[in-house]
C-alpha cells in the first residue's frame, strides 16, 4: 500500500522541500498552509508560495485559520490515516491532539542548529549574532516550541557577506536535499532521535519592526550583521530629515569620524571604535532600491551630513 503524507509550510523556504518530495515520487496525500492574505494596498489577495505550489503540481492543499478547537480538521486528518506529517515553517501551532493522527509522528525541519535559535526568525538571529554556521535540524514536533528530539543536523557555513534571503536559500535547498535521505528511515522505523540539550537553548524571537534602526554607536561588524540579517524585509534603516532609508547591502570602510557622521561622497558612515560602514545599495522610503553611484547623484546626504539616531 503507498505511504500517506501531509505537508504543512507556508512561505518560499517551505516550497524547494515539497518540490523535492513531488518529484521524487513520494506521495503527498494533502498540503496545509496558511490562509491568503490580503495586501494593505488594494486588499489584492495573496496567495502563500506554498498553495501557489501546490496549485501548479495539482496537490490538495487546505487554509484552516488554526487548528486550536479545529474538529473538522481533526476529523478529516484522522480520517486521513496518514503515515507521516512534514512541517517546514507552516507558521502555526499545532495541537498536541493531532500528534497521534499520523502512524510516525509529526516532523519538523527547522533552520537552526538546535538546540540554539529555537522560534519564529532562527536565519535572521542567527546571521544578527555573526555566528559562524548555521543549518536545519530534523526534528520530532512536541508540545514545547522547537524542543523536540533531533534525528539529524546538517550544517553550513555563514558567508559573512550573505543576507537573511541568501542564508535562508541555501538552508531550503539543503533541506530539500537531506529530507530525502531521512524520510524512507523515518517511515521504516530505522531512525533514532536524540533529546537536545534543553540547558543550551537559545531563542529567535520574532523580528521587531523597532529593532531595525541602525545605531551608529554600535561597532561596525554588528551593524553588517543588522544590515544582512534584516534584508531583505523588514530592512535595517537609518532616518535623514525626516525621511527613512533601508540599507541593503554595506561593507565594513576604513574612515574615521564622528560617530554617526557621513566621512565621504559615496556614503561611508562613521561608527563606534573608529570603524566606518560604506553603503552599497539603499533604497529611499518610497523609491525603487539603487546602487550607491546612482543614489549619490541626487541625495541630499552629503559628505558632512549627520545621521542621528532618532
Amino acid at each position: 500500500m503507498s505511504k500517506k503524507i501531509i505537508f504543512m509550510g507556508t512561505p518560499y523556504f517551505s516550497v524547494p522541500i515539497l518540490k523535492s518530495l513531488y518529484q521524487n515520487g513520494y506521495p503527498i496525500s494533502v498540503v496545509y498552509t496558511q490562509p491568503p492574505q490580503k495586501s494593505h494596498r488594494g486588499q489584492k489577495i495573496n496567495k502563500s508560495p506554498i498553495q501557489s505550489i501546490s496549485e501548479t503540481l495539482n496537490i490538495d492543499f487546505r487554509t484552516p485559520n488554526t487548528f486550536k478547537d479545529n474538529q473538522e480538521e481533526y476529523e478529516f486528518l484522522k480520517k486521513l490515516n496518514a503515515d507521516l506529517a512534514i512541517v517546514v515553517a507552516y507558521g502555526q501551532i499545532i495541537p498536541k491532539e493531532f500528534f497521534n493522527l499520523t502512524k510516525k509522528g509529526f516532523i519538523n525541519i527547522h533552520a537552526s542548529i538546535l538546540p540554539y535559535w529555537r522560534g519564529a526568525a532562527p536565519i535572521q538571529r542567527s546571521i544578527m549574532n555573526l555566528d559562524n554556521e548555521t543549518g536545519v535540524s530534523i526534528m520530532k514536533i512536541s508540545e514545547e516550541l522547537d524542543s523536540g528530539p533531533v534525528s539529524n543536523i546538517y550544517k553550513i557555513k555563514i558567508d559573512h557577506n550573505q543576507n537573511a534571503q541568501e542564508i535562508s536559500e541555501k538552508l531550503s535547498f539543503l533541506a530539500a536535499e537531506k529530507i530525502l535521505d531521512n524520510i524512507d528511515s523515518i517511515l521504516d522505523n530505522n531512525v533514532k532521535f536524540i533529546e537536545q540539550d534543553h540547558s543550551k537553548a537559545t531563542y529567535a524571537k520574532k523580528i521587531d519592526k523597532k529593532e531595525s534602526q541602525i545605531d551608529w554607536n554600535c561597532e561596525a561588524i554588528k551593524i553588517i550583521g543588522k544590515i544582512n540579517g534584516l534584508c531583505p524585509d523588514p530592512g535595517a534603516f537609518f532616518s535623514f530629515n525626516g525621511e527613512r532609508y533601508k540599507v541593503l547591502k554595506a561593507e565594513i570602510g576604513n574612515g574615521i569620524g564622528k560617530i554617526g557622521e557621513v566621512i565621504s561622497d559615496q556614503l561611508e558612515i562613521a561608527c563606534n571604535n573608529n570603524q566606518s560602514i560604506k553603503i552599497l545599495e539603499i533604497q529611499r522610503q518610497g523609491k525603487r532600491p539603487q546602487k550607491i553611484s546612482e543614489f549619490m547623484l541626487g541625495s541630499q546626504i552629503k559628505k558632512g551630513s549627520k545621521l542621528l539616531n532618532v
